[in-house]
């Protein structure tokens, strides 16, 4: 079984009006939720985030930002929203001494900070560089103290295969490996799971209505959570 996370993302964006569409998802079985930190205001996600919690569900940031500082920016923000994993980024070092300068302060646990690996570029984000070398990045990434695991731009690479190059991540690196970005069909679920991955996201292409169980939200979501538990579910 792999995890499914929904994101509350179109374009690489958090939508408009994430606390509306998220009421349309409760009750969905959903496991996990997550957003951008483009597209929203912390106040708005803090509204997502508090009524993901008092269903239950496990809540992720995922850092887009293309600049050194805006990341880090919402590296910090992540205590004030009040997640529990952290995606994203490309400075994990940075990110962690902000995380460890208070970031997280008050909150029972800390947060599971999963950077990319690689050399991600623009936004939409693409993933650059060989598999080897993406496999590397993974290794060292999650041999800092304080990470937890790693959020993949597997289907963002634009010749690399995608399970071939999420299965040299997960074998290099020593934490959960997200597949992140793009995924749109059960074979691409099937290709993450069997390739080893921990979870994958979608977001974009739900609201796109390109998975089964459409046109409404909730009905895709069923759906790739009937996938995401295995051939035999389906």
């Amino acid at each position: 079984m792999i995890e499914f996370v929904f994101m509350l993302t179109h374009h690489d964006r958090t939508v408009d009006n994430p606390t509306g569409v998220y009421e349309q998802i409760r009750g969905c079985g959903l496991r996990y939720v997550g957003f951008k930190d483009i597209g929203a205001g912390v106040k708005d996600l803090q509204e997502v985030c508090a009524r993901a919690h008092e269903d239950g569900l496990e809540v992720m940031l995922e850092v887009v930002s293309t600049t050194k500082e805006e990341e880090l920016r919402s590296v910090a923000a992540s205590a004030e929203i009040g997640v529990d994993w952290l995606l994203g980024g490309t400075h994990p070092e940075d990110g962690l001494r902000v995380l460890n300068e208070g970031g997280r302060a008050g909150h029972e646990r800390p947060v599971k900070y999963c950077p990319f690996p690689g050399i991600v570029v623009g936004h939409p984000s693409i993933l650059q560089g060989d598999i080897a070398e993406i496999a590397e990045s993974g290794r060292l990434i999650t041999d800092l103290d304080g990470v937890y695991g790693l959020d993949l731009l597997a289907y963002r690479h634009q010749t690399a295969d995608a399970a071939e190059l999420t299965r040299a991540v997960v074998r290099a690196a020593s934490g959960p490996v997200i597949a992140a970005g793009s995924v749109a069909s059960v074979a691409q679920i099937r290709a993450l799971d069997q390739a080893g991955a921990w979870g994958f996201t979608i977001g974009g292409a739900i609201f796109e209505g390109q998975l089964p169980g459409g046109p409404s939200i909730a009905g895709q979501i069923r759906e790739v959570l009937r996938a995401a538990e295995g051939p035999e579910s389906a």
